[in-house]
């Protein structure tokens, strides 16, 4: 059976394009922008046509195109904008092995069906083809979900959801693998973002499109006294000496190859060349000999 949707993904759409609409905050997507650019630069090849996925702006898109990484780039948008096409992150409208790069940059995370989005991803690429994106992971706004968790059990007497339950970076390996990718990759960074106030932070996050988007979310409107009580307590446990409070955004990054047959391949066991005990520089003993 097929299981629940967790997000509101329409919803998350309407956010997204409300960000656009007030003025979207890219600090953090400029950031990730700056490390792909960076990860493909250790890939000594030009990819004739590459797939952007959902990326919130299309920054990414621009700076395949300028640094000349790609030479054709569509864009799948998750809001319209010129010059892309919109689409569903889980239904991809994509012809298989039509590109040879597909990037993903702070979208994945409020995919419901994220296993199956990567393995459309993977038919979409032609052998040899590579996927490379990141996701907000598991202690993104770890120290938001405490404050209001105990704010909302102090005020309320109860919890309500809040933030979404990201990802683990010890998942996306196994997940890349499912979806047929050959030489997984993960690797996760935190980024630690300082404010005078939460309410920055909140203004922020809104100017992200990333406010609450769990279908089981909490429909009535927060108490003023749950609030200031959350900003109190996010004083009192994360602020640094000069004040400031910081914020913490887990970017988990995953990339993978289509499998193709000029690409490295695991030995089967018993077709070592070299002995370990050679490259250790110690004598080979077998099983049951004495111990010196």
């Amino acid at each position: 059976m097929t299981p629940p949707p967790l997000f509101d993904t329409g919803l998350a759409r309407r956010r997204l394009a409300r960000a656009h609409r007030i003025g979207y905050a890219d600090f953090l997507l400029r950031r990730v922008v700056e490390d792909l650019d960076d990860r493909l630069g250790a890939v000594l090849r030009t990819f004739p046509t590459a797939l952007d996925l959902a990326t919130p702006s299309p920054l990414a898109a621009q700076t395949l195109r300028a640094s000349g990484r790609a030479e054709r780039v569509l864009r799948l948008a998750p809001v319209p904008e010129p010059g892309a096409v919109v689409g569903d992150s889980e239904v991809l409208p994509l012809a298989a092995q039509g590109f040879d790069l597909a990037v993903s940059l702070l979208a994945l995370q409020h995919v419901n069906d994220l296993p199956g989005t990567l393995a459309q991803l993977r038919r979409s690429l032609r052998p040899d083809g590579l996927f490379i994106g990141c996701l907000l992971g598991g202690r993104t706004l770890t120290e938001l979900r405490q404050v209001f968790g105990q704010a909302e059990s102090e005020i309320e007497g109860g919890i309500s959801p809040r933030v979404a339950p990201f990802a683990e970076v010890r998942e996306m390996g196994s997940l890349l693998q499912r979806a047929g990718f050959a030489l997984p990759v993960t690797d996760v960074e935190t980024l630690t973002v300082r404010y005078p106030d939460p309410f920055a932070l909140m203004r922020d996050l809104r100017a992200m499109g990333l406010t609450n988007v769990l279908v089981e979310r909490r429909r009535t409107p927060l108490r003023r006294a749950t609030l200031m009580r959350a900003a109190a307590l996010y004083a009192e446990r994360f602020a640094d000496a000069d004040g400031r409070l910081r914020a913490s955004f887990e970017i988990l990054w995953l990339s993978g190859w289509a499998p193709h047959e000029s690409q490295q391949k695991p030995l089967k066991p018993g077709t070592a060349r070299a002995r370990l005990a050679d490259a250790l520089g110690t004598t080979e003993r077998k099983a049951g000999d004495a111990n010196p």
